[in-house]
């Protein structure tokens, strides 16, 4: 069973031709390369560099734009009781879209491999991969990110 994946832009980009079908796409390899066989959903949201700076300063108190946040739902709210075939909420993804038209020029390769990157690392992080963990997590996440971007065809070589 796919896994659903929501994908929501800012209002500002409205007229900006985003590739919601990559992310969708990124988003389900990501999911099936990393052996997630349970139903589950998560949402991506692109925006703008502006926003992407005001939740970075708000969620992470660091005061500076950034390329993609993750913000992974803890399953702590036992509040609600869920039916026993409801999909795990995985959580929520922000994507900058002016990093990935910036960063594709810097990387020299395409949007789509910048907009489908991010997806897979936003994904990752999610799924509990942090490469800000020290060397063996850092290289653990960057040898998913290649598998996961060869699978895509969407690899730098």
């Amino acid at each position: 069973m796919p896994h659903t994946i929501s994908v929501q832009r800012a209002d500002a980009l409205a007229d900006i031709a985003i590739d919601e079908a990559l992310i969708e796409q990124a988003a389900q390899v990501t999911l099936q390369q990393v052996g997630v066989v349970e139903p589950c959903e998560l949402a991506v949201y692109v925006t703008t560099s502006a926003e992407i700076h005001e939740l970075n300063r708000t969620y992470r108190h660091i005061d500076a734009p950034t390329d993609v946040l993750s913000f992974a739902d803890d399953g702590d709210d036992d509040t609600f009781v869920s039916a026993p075939d409801h999909a795990r909420y995985l959580g929520d993804i922000a994507i900058s879209w002016q990093h990935v038209v910036d960063q594709a020029a810097e990387y020299a390769h395409s949007q789509a491999r910048e907009l489908a990157f991010l997806t897979v690392h936003g994904v990752l992080h999610l799924l509990g991969y942090d490469h800000e963990q020290g060397d063996d997590a850092d290289a653990e996440m960057r040898a998913m990110q290649q598998q996961i971007m060869a699978v895509l065809q969407l690899s730098r070589e």
